[in-house]
Formats: C-alpha cells, structure tokens, sequence
C-alpha cells in the first residue's frame, strides 16, 4: 500500500530555487505536473540554418558550440528571444543535467510546443522525431542519460513552409521552434499518460479515466486522493491493463461556475509497477449542455443546467514581444481579468491551441473558453486531414480536464476547406466540395466520441458557408450599427429545426443554440474601420443583440489589437482604449453594456428632433438573470439633459418608474415620452436599472440632436444679455498650413495639419456697433489634428493579406482610421489674436474619438463608409482684447487668427454645430450690461 503524500497545486513553485533565472518558472501544466521536474527555460545555444546544411555536416554530433544565443521558450522570429530571425530551420543545443537522486524510474524530456518539424539527440545520439505545432511530446531518455553527469542535448526544429502544416494566424508573428516551456520530469517505471476526469453533475459521479505507458503488472493499483472530499479511493488493476476507467460517486458537488470557479485538487498514485508514479492534477465538477431560455423555445448553452448568454471576445492570444508566448505568468492571467474586468463571461482562443497556463488561469477565474483547432491555408489533402486530426487528438487529450473549456471548434471560416478548381471558362476558383463537408462533419463525430462532455462546432462559418453536422449554429458578421436590426431580424426568424439557414446542401438545422461566433465594425465599413472610435457601433449592436433572444449571445472581435488588426477591447500592448462613456455619464463603462440586466433603447443612439416636441423612446428589456432576490419589479431612473448651442451643460428634469421582474424576461416596454427644450440643443437622457434598495444593476442612455433657429439674445446666469453671433468653421477668408488642409462632410469639420492658420472676418451686427459692449468672448470647438497615413497625398491603399500578417501596419493609413482617446497623445495648441491682438494659446491635449463624439457619428451617412466618426474637440473660451473689441465696433468687422505655432505643429480641428461633441458653430457672445 503507497501511503499518498499529497503536494499542494503550487508546490513544485518552491521546488525551482533557480526559478527567477529563467522566464516563465512556473510549471507549464498545473493540470498534470509531478513533483521531480527541471525547468530548462533560459539561455541555449542557437544556430540558424537557412541552407539546410547541419543535418549533412553532423551537427548534432560531438560537443556542438553554436555562435548564438537565443532565450527558450520564445520562438527565434520573437524579439524576446534575443534572435528574431527570419530562418525556416535552426538548431539550439544545452547541456542537460540529470539531477544525481533522480535513480530509478523513467527521465523524459517534455518540449510543450515546437513547429513544426523536430528531432532530438543526447549526446549525438538519436532520441526521436516530432511533427506537428501545437501540443507536447516527450523524448524517453532513460537509457541514454546518467543520473549526476553532463550530457548534452540538441534540437532541430523545421519550420519551412508546408501547404498542409496548420499556421494559424502565424503571420501576425511566427511560432518558429520553440515556443512552449522545456522541461525534464521523472516519472515511475509505468507512469501515467493521461489522466482525464467526465464529471456527471446530474448522477453526482464522476468518471476517471487513466492511460499508463506500459501494461500494469499483477496487484498493481491506482489510487486517487481528493483532498477537498476526504477522498482515497484505490483502484485495483488487472494484470496487464494499460487504462483505467472507472466511476466515482460525488454527490453534493461543490459546482464550477462562473460566480464559483471552484477547483478539486487531485493526486494521482500509480503503485506496485517499480517506482511508482505520482502526478498531481485537478478538475472542476460542472456540466455543459443546451437548455430552451425559461419560458421560449430559443436554445442557449447552458452551464449546470442554467442558461449562458455568451458575451465573449475573439482572443488571438498574441503578445507583441513574444507572440504566441507570453512573458510571464502574470500576464496570462491578467489577460483573464481583463475579459472578467469588463464584463465579458468568456474568450474564444482563435485557430491555436492556448498555453495550458491560461486555461488554468481561465478555470482559476471563471472565464468560459471557445478552443478552436489551428487551420492550414493550404487544400484538405490527405496530408492536412492528417495533421488537422492529430492536432485536434492531441489538444483534447491535453485539455481535456480544464474546466473552462466549453466547446471545441474544428474549423473556422472554411480555412483550409477549400479545393481549387477551375470553372467552365478555365479560371481557378475556390470550392467548398461535398467530399470535404462530408470529412468535416466526421471530424465533429470524432471530436463527440473523444469528449461527449462538451459541444462541438464543425465550422464557425462565414462568407456564405454553412454548417454540416454541429453542435452549435454560428455565424459572423461585420456590419455598420445601422444594420443589426434588420439582420438580427432574419436570422431570427430563420432559427428553427428543419431550417437550412446557415448550413449546407443536404444539412438542417435542428435544435443547435444560434450564437453569433464574430462580430464587430472593424470589416463593417468601406476598408477597415481600424482604431477608429469603436465604441458608438458596438453599443448600438449590443442595444440590438439585446433585444433579440433568439441569439443566445455574440463574439466581439477582438480582446485586443494585433499587428494590422486594431479593433480590440485593448491595444497589442494592452493598454486601455478610453470610450467615453464615464464621461458622458458617469459610473458608466463597458460592463454596462455587458450587464445581465439589460434596459435597450434600440440601435439608433441618436434621432434628429425638432426644438419644442415631444419623442417617444422605445425600451426593451432583457433580464440574462435566473435570481429570486429581486421581488416582481425594478426601478427605471431616467435622467434628462444635454449642451445648449453654446456647449453648456443643462437639465431638463428627471423621473423614475417600475420595471417588471421576473427570471429571464425579455419584453418590449411601453416608451418613455421625452419633451424637447425649446432652443437647438444636443438632449442625452441617461437611464438607470436599479433594484428597491438602489443597487445599480445597468446603465444606458441615448441621444437626441434637436434642431432649430440657434437663438441670438442670450440671457446670461449671472445676469444681463448677450448677443450672439455664429459663423461656419468653413467660412475663414484665409488660412495656410504646412502639411494639408481639408474639409469633412460638407464642411461639418475643418481641418489644418502641422502648423499654420485658419482667418475669419465676422461682421457685427448694426446694433452692435453703437451698444454699450461690457466685452465679447468667443466659443469654439476645437482639437489637435493628426495627418494619419490615410489621408496623406498618394496614400497607398492596404494591400496584402491580412489573415497572412500582409498589408499596411500603420493604423493611419487605414482608410476610416482615427485615433482612439488613450494615453497616446497627439498634443497641439491653438493661439487665439482677436485684429491682430493676442488674445491666449489654448492647449489641445490630443486629436480624440470616443463615444463623446456624439454628432460626428450621427452625422455619418449610412453608406459604409466613415469620416473621423466619432472624432470630437475641447470646448474653448478665449476673451476679446477691450482694444480690439473697440477697433472691431469702429470697423463693423472682428478679425479672428487661430493659429498653430512651427514649434508644436499639433494641427488644429474646428468643429461645426452638426460635428464633434458640442452642437455649437463658432460664437461671438457680445456682453450687454
């Protein structure tokens, strides 16, 4: 009998007293780790080989001295290897030493990743052969290596272009050699291959399953230890046996979810075989299925039996210094906090298989997890349908026990699927054939029969390709705001058994949830959208999605910016991307938007009205919530306001009313009816979902341009009038500028780049000249303006092929980019003369859009292209000299310079009444006692 000496799930950190010398320290594999192990990241000696030539000239024979050094586990084409070489093939070689106590039992090398093509030698002596990108494999080196001495190791990694390897997204950044941690692990005589763990909630069981390397000699055992339950349960092995499986009983689980994310360690004994075999593990007890939402027939995934409204992020999982590795463990799970941070209830980790450090991180948090299979860009030949298998084997295999993962994706967007022929006129095309859907829907029986745990998606199709066999009915789609209405609209009433749908020729739907597996702006418009203001289109596309049950929730792309991709939550560097909304309404940010109660005003977030009348606001409800706590009713708080035509802030009163209540409720409301004030105004009512003891459950608002004659006779709040005379940022009767300038929509917005000038001649009005003036001040929008590639003369277009890393890396050159608001600043300065006399310079902080730039995206027509959308300015006030005021009276004409200095040529940005985020022209108020 072993007595089991159970280790906690972090111990073998204190096992590596060298482990901050090496990066990533940490055991890669938290889900199946042993206690005896060697951390063989850090420097190894490397040697690039683009002719090829090591293998003939015995490179991995004697005491091999390569010229470099590279820094494992980061891919050579990564800068934080120290290499970031473009070669296809490369070598590295170390000295390997075997711990002296490590005697008896099996000594395996682990490599987590290489790609593509790898093989190994001790000592010039042949340990093996690997092919494939993405999962672990091991080299027994038992008989080769001597416990105590010095031997020393080569690798060959191969990573030539191969039309059937799966890349990926490799060209965003190669995952060259590699790229997951190296490591040395003693095991018993017959060790533990895999260890898998099905929980059955319903059953309140749990089914355990164990591979061994060899046959289990007679009286052999494995035993199990589960501290959390008090648990040993030993398992007798027949004599022979290579596996094990068998049930546990487990009732009253502490249940994974996503609230509770609870994990049950697990030590594993494998005795009576030599030296026995422990390896330490985990899993969480949890089911996955599909459920009808309480009270419809819409189905959604469901985690232990109550349903998900998936709100999750395309995750490409890159880091721009280490690309498909992450430098520290800490930022792998900070990239899980962040998805939490905002609301988001789980990721899809796109066409790569993911370090099983974040998955771990992922089932520690409580983030749910999409795990696509990595795709080939070349044809489904028998040599891709074998790699793809065997990648998709190994994944499951590797992943099975991360409780996080909720659906495996075979395919994406039929990458790889397609066989190219030619038409009736001879010219190649591209065909997703029969045979190949038909090799597509086995696939996802195989992934069912390895894991019927989970669901299954044979594609996550766009473009016009459907489904075959699936677990789940997917789509994307890229569109303007303006559009998710009418499309959530078909596709929900498409969504029903025996539908054809979304799937191919000979396939229907059947109950499968429909979910929205990508969607977003960044393709929705004319080129890319790139980092241009965000925030205003995914609003109103979540006001939509919301007001759609039928969708069982949608896939945002993406959690952060990659290489030419700049459309994330996050920047590559994950830094923050501000939208704005806190601004305009404070305490309001991205997790409103993803809140489980959900108050819609619909996909337009701002209507024209007319000053004086009254608009009905339409309201929806979406209760994404199964709680008992909350009575029968909530309670709606409106709040009602907005910026007169000279930018300042105003009230129009609030009010506040009973919402329904009850567990899953989706239902249309009766409207809010809002009256207008009387004077041309920018209205935001500002809406607040709270519960009877004033819990703030969600935020929203909407907006409205009201339009009308601007007045001229201001009454001022201290008292006394003012006279107000506007004119068009378009109408300057001079201006220069170094750079560039030009108009936006009309002349909406002007803009000047560098340095230079835009002048104006306003005329005073007859009365004016004469009045006893007490002074005059002007009000204006402005910002700094930027000269993004895009709109530089000749500008080149994108070019290249994104999927492949191709096209243009400036987001400038992107034909609708513009810069988000965030701590990458583009400062300028306006200076302001008034005849001739200086009047201030005014500082211009940046060249921002967010959700603040109401009227610019209001202003943009529906035509699928986008100008500076969303782009606003700085409201500024800058106090006429009484000497030029004096001039001005005598002359009936006030000059205005505003100009940019040579020495910070930030540029400048005048926004019209109709543009930015003030619904004011340029004004001069004249103060009259």
């Amino acid at each position: 009998m072993i007595r089991l000496l159970l280790l906690p799930m972090l111990a073998w950190a204190a096992l590596l007293p060298l482990a901050a010398q090496v990066p990533l320290p940490e055991h890669p594999r938290p889900d199946h780790w042993r206690a005896a192990w060697v951390n063989l990241n850090g420097p190894w000696q490397f040697e690039a080989d683009p002719s090829d030539a090591g293998l003939q000239a015995g490179w991995m024979r004697g005491r091999r001295t390569f010229s470099r050094r590279i820094q494992v586990p980061f891919s050579w084409a990564a800068p934080l290897s120290g290499i970031q070489d473009t070669c296809a093939i490369a070598w590295y070689a170390r000295e390997l030493r075997i711990p002296a106590s490590w005697t008896g039992g099996r000594i395996v090398l682990v490599i987590g990743a290489s790609d593509w093509r790898t093989d190994a030698w001790l000592d010039g002596k042949p340990l093996g052969r690997h092919e494939g990108g993405y999962t672990p494999f091991e080299f027994d080196l038992t008989d080769l290596a001597r416990p105590g001495a010095a031997h020393q190791l080569v690798i060959r990694a191969d990573d030539a272009d191969r039309g059937f390897k799966l890349e990926g997204k490799q060209g965003y950044g190669n995952a060259r050699g590699i790229w997951q941690t190296p490591y040395l692990e003693l095991r018993g005589n017959v060790y533990i291959k895999t260890l898998h763990f099905s929980p059955d909630v319903e059953r309140q069981q749990l089914r355990v399953q164990a591979q061994f390397s060899a046959p289990a000699p007679a009286r052999a055992e494995l035993a199990l230890h589960i501290p959390q339950r008090g648990l040993i349960h030993h398992h007798a092995l027949a004599a022979g046996a290579s596996s094990a499986d068998f049930i546990l009983p487990f009732p009253d689980a502490r249940l994974w979810s996503l609230d509770d994310p609870h994990l049950y360690e697990v030590q594993a004994v494998l005795s009576g075989t030599g030296r026995p075999d422990t390896l330490n593990s985990y899993f969480g007890m949890r089911s996955i299925s599909a459920v009808d939402l309480p009270g419809t027939s819409h189905r959604y995934v469901a985690l232990n039996g109550e349903p998900v409204y998936l709100q999750l992020a395309l995750d490409q999982s890159y880091h721009p210094e280490g690309f498909y590795t992450f430098p520290s463990d800490e930022f792998m799970r900070d990239e899980i906090l962040r998805a939490r941070q905002i609301g988001l209830n789980g990721i899809r980790t796109h066409v790569k298989a993911d370090l099983p450090r974040k998955l771990y991180w992922a089932d520690r948090l409580g983030i749910l997890v999409m795990a696509d299979v990595p795709n080939s860009w070349g044809e489904p030949d028998a040599q891709m349908r074998k790699e793809t298998e065997y990648a998709m084997r190994q994944m499951m295999a590797r992943d099975f026990n991360h409780p996080s993962i909720f659906a495996w994706i075979v395919f994406n967007e039929t990458w790889g699927l397609f066989t190219r022929q030619p038409d009736a006129q001879g010219k190649p095309q591209q065909i997703y054939l029969p045979e190949t859907q038909q090799w597509v829907a086995s696939m996802y029986r195989l992934a069912k029969s390895l894991d019927p745990t989970r669901l299954v998606e044979d594609n996550s199709v766009c473009c016009g390709i459907g489904h075959t066999e699936t677990d789940l009915n997917t789509w994307h789609s890229y569109l303007p705001g303006w559009e998710w209405r009418r499309t959530l609209d078909e596709i929900s009433g498409q969504t029903r058994p025996g539908s054809a749908w979304n799937f191919e020729a000979g396939y229907r739907q059947q109950r499968q949830p429909n979910l929205n597996s990508e969607f977003g702006n960044v393709w929705g418009y004319e080129g890319s959208t790139g980092d241009v203001d965000w925030t205003w289109d995914y609003h109103r596309a979540l006001n939509e999605f919301r007001r759609h049950p039928a969708v069982a929730g949608w896939l945002y792309t993406e959690h952060h910016d990659v290489i030419n991709e700049w459309n994330g939550y996050w920047r590559f560097d994950r830094s923050e991307k501000i939208t704005g909304l806190e601004e305009l309404f404070p305490g309001m940010s991205l997790r409103d938007l993803h809140a489980p109660f959900y108050l819609s005003t619909g996909q337009e977030l701002c209507r024209t009205v007319q000053a004086g009348e009254t608009a009905d606001v339409p309201l929806s409800v979406s209760w994404m919530s199964g709680r008992t706590d909350l009575g029968d009713s909530l309670w709606l708080e409106a709040e009602w306001g907005g910026w007169n035509s000279l930018g300042q802030a105003e009230s129009y009163g609030t009010s506040r009313r009973a919402l329904p209540y009850q567990p899953w409720l989706h239902a249309d409301l009766p409207p809010l009816t809002l009256r207008m004030p009387d004077h041309p105004a920018l209205g935001l009512l500002k809406l607040r979902v709270v519960t009877a003891a004033g819990t703030v459950l969600h935020r929203n608002f909407c907006a409205f341009e009201i339009a009308g004659p601007a007045p001229e006779q201001i009454v001022l709040p201290g008292g006394g009038t003012a006279q107000a005379v506007r004119f068009s940022p378009a109408s300057c009767i001079r201006s220069q500028w170094s750079l560039k300038q030009w108009n936006v929509l009309d002349s909406l917005k002007v803009n000047g780049a560098g340095h230079g000038f835009f002048e104006y001649e306003v005329s005073l009005p007859p009365a004016l000249r004469q009045a006893d003036l007490k002074g005059a001040v002007l009000i204006f929008e402005a910002s700094a303006k930027q000269l993004l590639g895009k709109d530089r003369e000749g500008a080149a277009g994108m070019g290249g092929d994104y999927m492949r890393g191709q096209g243009t890396f400036d987001p400038g050159r992107n034909p609708n980019a513009y810069p988000m608001t965030d701590g990458d600043r583009f400062p300028s300065a306006v200076t302001v003369t008034f005849g001739g006399l200086p009047a201030g310079r005014y500082e211009l902080p940046d060249d921002p859009a967010d959700h603040r730039g109401i009227l610019s995206w209001h202003a943009q027509p529906q035509d699928r292209k986008l100008r500076e959308a969303g782009s606003y300015g700085y409201r500024i006030e800058a106090q006429v000299p009484a000497a030029a005021l004096q001039a001005a009276q005598a002359q009936g004409m006030l000059r205005i310079r505003l100009a940019v200095d040579e020495a910070l040529p930030g540029g400048l940005a005048l926004y019209g009444s109709r543009f930015g985020r003030y619904p004011m022209n340029p004004v001069l108020l004249f103060l009259r006692d």
